[in-house]
């Protein structure tokens, strides 16, 4: 029995002395919506990185908000997709709301947009620069 104790004993050391994992750290980036335009022109962010993007939304009618290239923008301004559920980079906020999503970046830069009739040609879009 002795020495069954110790050998648990020495396995518990041992898991109490081994370095904790590393876990991902995701960056929150607050972004507000007001008279048709993003509080934020262009976001800096690094490869793999994790960002939760908060979005608040002060006008009094609904936006989106789309992380994603030139081709993921242009398919969502000629879309029929009126209502956005949320999926990581695509969110609708609704007048007076706050909604959230949680994007991982590669490594090329993107853009993010509102794709309401006329509003990315208004530029309600920015840039994600990744690097």
């Amino acid at each position: 029995m002795g020495r069954r104790l110790l050998a648990l004993s020495l396995v518990l050391l041992a898991a109490a002395c081994a370095p904790a994992s590393a876990s991902p750290t995701v960056r929150t980036v607050r972004i507000g919506i007001h008279y048709s335009a993003f509080s934020l022109a262009v976001i800096d962010v690094d490869p793999g990185e994790t960002v939760l993007f908060v979005v608040s939304n002060a006008d009094s009618f609904d936006h989106d908000f789309i992380i994603g290239d030139q081709a993921v923008q242009i398919a969502h301004e000629r879309g029929t997709e009126a209502f956005h559920p949320p999926r990581p980079g695509e969110i609708t906020i609704l007048a007076g709301e706050t909604v959230e999503t949680t994007y991982t970046f590669g490594a090329r830069d993107l853009i993010f947009g509102c794709h309401l009739p006329g509003h990315y040609t208004y530029g309600m879009r920015g840039f994600i620069s990744v690097g």
